[in-house]
């Protein structure tokens, strides 16, 4: 039975089996425990009055769930995104429209004790929240060209304006060698939906600029919904997506006091 500690605060962790570089990702073991389980109790660790669920479509992942005493939701195969997973999880488990979800991906094992803190109190600031997300520095000039690091642009009180994979924003004079890195800003993949928005957002087609930059948060500006970010003073480490990440997660386990 899934007890509720807090309403209002969930989290949800999407846990798919497939994956093309790293085939069943959320059990690859981490220094004696499959990632998923490291997952969740560091989630645990870091809120412990939050409802902590994993939702998931795999059998196997079931059955590790089941052995560790760990929440889960089972949902559809077919979705497309995590976020589309999570909205069904939140319908099964009828939260609340008002209630705050916040998306954890299962393949970050290392993602910073305070960094979910100062995140959650960021979003129960906030009565109006409909999204939030994560706005850190950008580090070297190789982020400011590499597609897979996202650029946000924000205004003045730090809601986003666009998010691109392209350095925005375009700096007209100058050398793009030499643009500052300090007028740059990337966006990190950690989301809270107020319940209610959630909802919207997936039950929207994909939208024309979500087409072309591959980036889901795209339809909820096209919808014109609110993203709050959270400025962060750093990128939390990188999650597990090949074999080289598993060996760096489980030598960072090893050595860590936490």
């Amino acid at each position: 039975m899934y007890n509720s500690k807090q309403p209002g605060l969930r989290v949800a962790i999407p846990a798919r089996f497939a994956s093309t570089r790293l085939p069943g990702k959320p059990l690859v073991d981490l220094a004696g425990e499959p990632m998923i389980v490291r997952v969740f109790r560091r989630v645990e660790i870091a809120l412990p009055d939050a409802d902590i669920v994993v939702a998931t479509d795999d059998p196997r992942i079931v059955e590790v769930l089941e052995f560790h005493g760990i929440p889960f939701v089972e949902t559809d195969v077919g979705h497309d995104s995590g976020s589309d997973r999570i909205a069904e999880v939140a319908r099964l488990m009828e939260w609340p429209a008002e209630d705050i979800i916040l998306n954890v991906q299962g393949d970050e094992p290392l993602i910073p004790l305070e960094l979910l803190r100062a995140f959650v109190a960021f979003c129960r600031k906030r009565p109006e929240l409909e999204i939030a997300s994560v706005a850190v520095p950008l580090t070297t000039r190789e982020q400011l060209t590499d597609s897979n690091i996202v650029k946000v642009v924000m205004d003045q009180k730090n809601d986003a304006l666009l998010f691109s994979r392209s350095p925005i924003p375009f700096c007209r004079d100058g050398d793009p060698n030499a643009w500052p890195l300090a007028d740059f800003a990337r966006h990190v993949g950690i989301y809270a939906y107020r319940n209610v928005s959630l909802q919207g957002f997936t039950n929207t087609p994909v939208c024309r600029l979500e087409q072309l930059e591959h980036l889901e948060q795209l339809r909820a500006l096209w919808l014109g919904m609110k993203i709050s970010m959270m400025r962060w003073h750093s990128a939390p480490p990188h999650g597990v997506d090949t074999p080289s990440d598993v060996q760096r997660v489980i030598e960072t386990l090893l050595n860590s006091k936490e």
